[in-house]
């Protein structure tokens, strides 16, 4: 774990229970906390997905940066065989627990770092991280371990903020910076964080040749959302982007990849 990450699990613990209110904000009384699959719908898999993925019932599960769990959770209530969430913040777990509970389904949370994963080698079929790879100062080997961690013909996906997006500023629309600036830099990013975390700015050559690099084979890269109109957007409730800057630039950039 590199001094960068260091910095930010400290940050993440700290900030945990503010985001976690920022994320359940909608939760009506009574409710349920919102989780979310990441697993693609079998029906609609293309092909390359549906001759590696097992049936989602025989499916074991793992989420690489899941913070309060939602995705693992989300994962669990959709019924596969095993779901696993690793995250390096004890905060945040916390509440992935708490949440576990909450829906009554069976998932297992693990302390540790992306780069350093403590599971057993080629034990998964799909292992996903959402929005974590950007604060990673080791892509290649938190890359590494996730490649470590997934059987012949596993899938890999992950999504970090689009590295075009990351240039404007969303209020002004202003271009801050060059694209082949890369980082580390600090960045706010959004009204809740008080302090600011260390992010890389990859392009998607970059993150495509260490996929490879790592072992895999990309099978998709996807760029969402992609309407240039502001009013099919909500407001971000953090800040950290704008219906205008998203009208004009994708907000999220996303891989498929392969074990080999």
């Amino acid at each position: 774990m590199g001094n960068s990450d260091r910095e930010n699990r400290k940050l993440w613990d700290a900030w945990s229970d503010d985001h976690q209110a920022l994320w359940n904000a909608a939760t009506a009384e009574g409710g349920l906390p919102p989780v979310y699959s990441p697993l693609p719908d079998p029906a609609s898999m293309a092909d390359w997905q549906a001759d590696r993925l097992p049936a989602r019932e025989d499916t074991a599960f793992v989420e690489l940066g899941c913070g309060g769990g939602q995705g693992t959770v989300g994962v669990a209530r959709d019924g596969v065989e095993r779901a696993v969430g690793v995250d390096f913040s004890i905060e945040q777990l916390r509440h992935a627990v708490r949440l576990r509970d909450l829906y009554g389904v069976d998932a297992r949370f693990v302390t540790g770092d992306v780069t350093d994963v403590p599971l057993a080698d080629d034990a998964f079929d799909v292992a996903y991280s959402g929005f974590v790879y950007f604060m990673v100062e080791d892509l290649d080997a938190a890359l590494g371990e996730a490649h470590r961690l997934l059987r012949d013909g596993g899938v890999l996906t992950f999504d970090v903020p689009h590295p075009f997006h990351e240039l404007f500023d969303p209020e002004t629309l202003a271009l801050e910076r060059s694209y082949h600036v890369t980082g580390p830099r600090r960045d706010k990013h959004d009204d809740v964080l008080h302090d600011d975390i260390v992010v890389f700015d990859r392009t998607v050559g970059d993150l495509h040749a260490a996929l490879v690099d790592a072992g895999f084979t990309v099978k998709e890269v996807y760029e969402v959302p992609q309407s240039d109109d502001p009013d099919d957007y909500d407001e971000d409730p953090g800040g950290s982007s704008s219906p205008e800057l998203r009208a004009k630039v994708p907000r999220t950039l996303g891989f498929w990849a392969v074990a080999d």
